[in-house]
């Protein structure tokens, strides 16, 4: 188990060779000294919690107050056994979770994160939440920014995903080739890359809360221009996050024809109520939304995770704030909205 010292050992040097070679041994010791709360372990938890728990990080806590089902075992890989069922869903995802770096403190919560006081998420460097209600999210968010704690939220819905990042003010150091001045063959002198050298740069990003990211006036010139390079994504997430909020679940296979009637309606509330002129989602959205697909998890999972490691080691350019995926067509987009 590892101790709370951010010292890296020479079994942990061995094993975390390739990555300390690709951003530096002070990466890994920020990595090594962090602890994350990952909020959410159904598939798309499961994926950021494997690619964090990998890299190194000192601790992690799992949380999530509902119970294994069978749709569990088509997405979260982190339950091993179906006589889970019926068992809390954090508990059930420890043990594999822990098998993947013995050198991982693992832990597990099984109490509503709406039930904790804020003082309790203090005690990380980043929060996950993942499958969260948007009030929840919210809350999270106000209480990361405040604190100056590193927040993701993230979804999967059918072939659709996102990720959202709010990093408050993040200092960075950014890695590139050095640039030289070398003469081509007519003579003429031009700015070309070393890469033998390699320069170190300072910089920082603000980021904006995820109600702010959500509350945009699209009919304003900024963002009415941006529209036209805008993920559709972007929508869906927020159509689908109100009808969490006002059925309290997700639509779902067994029911989807149903519940396609009523995201057609929040569809409309949506767009009217963000003031978009034109109709950037089709009709057919709400036929792929139902249930989280394990390759839509893979993929928004992987840049999550990716996103996390480089905010708590403090390289290499991070997203700002928004990471889209449409399964349906495989693009994946990172936009700034909000900020």
């Amino acid at each position: 188990m590892a101790s709370n010292s951010s010292s890296i050992s020479e079994a942990e040097a061995a094993l975390y060779d390739r990555q300390i070679r690709l951003w530096g041994l002070e990466a890994q010791k920020r990595l090594r000294a962090s602890s994350v709360l990952f909020i959410g372990l159904k598939g798309l938890g499961a994926e950021v919690c494997k690619n964090v728990v990998l890299s190194g990080i000192n601790s992690i806590t799992l949380m999530d107050h509902n119970t294994v089902t069978e749709e569990d075992f088509c997405s979260n890989f982190l339950i091993s056994s179906r006589e889970d069922i019926g068992k809390n869903r954090a508990a059930s995802s420890v043990e594999r979770t822990q098998e993947l770096n013995p050198n991982v403190i693992v832990k597990s919560d099984n109490d509503n994160p709406d039930n904790k006081p804020d003082i309790f998420f203090e005690q990380f460097d980043v929060v996950c939440a993942t499958c969260c209600p948007r009030a929840t999210i919210f809350r999270l968010n106000n209480i990361c920014h405040g604190k100056n704690i590193k927040f993701f939220a993230g979804d999967v819905f059918g072939f659709y995903g996102y990720m959202f990042a709010d990093l408050n003010d993040h200092e960075f150091v950014e890695e590139k080739a050095k640039m030289i001045e070398k003469e081509d063959s007519n003579g003429v002198k031009k700015l070309v890359a070393d890469d033998t050298e390699t320069v170190v740069t300072k910089k920082t990003f603000s980021y904006c809360r995820f109600k702010d990211a959500l509350d945009v006036d699209w009919s304003t010139e900024k963002y009415a221009k941006a529209l036209k390079r805008a993920s559709d994504v972007y929508f869906i997430m927020q159509i689908l996050l109100m009808f969490r909020e006002q059925f309290g679940r997700d639509p779902q296979p067994g029911n989807l024809e149903n519940d396609r009637t009523e995201l057609q309606r929040l569809r409309e509330e949506v767009l009217d109520a963000l003031k978009v002129k034109s109709d950037p989602v089709d009709d057919n959205f709400s036929g792929h939304c139902a249930a989280e697909l394990s390759p839509i998890c893979a993929i928004v999972g992987g840049v999550m995770g990716q996103e996390i490691i480089k905010a708590v080691s403090c390289r290499d350019v991070p997203h700002n704030n928004f990471f889209f995926f449409n399964g349906l067509n495989s693009t994946g987009i990172v936009d700034c909205i909000g900020s």
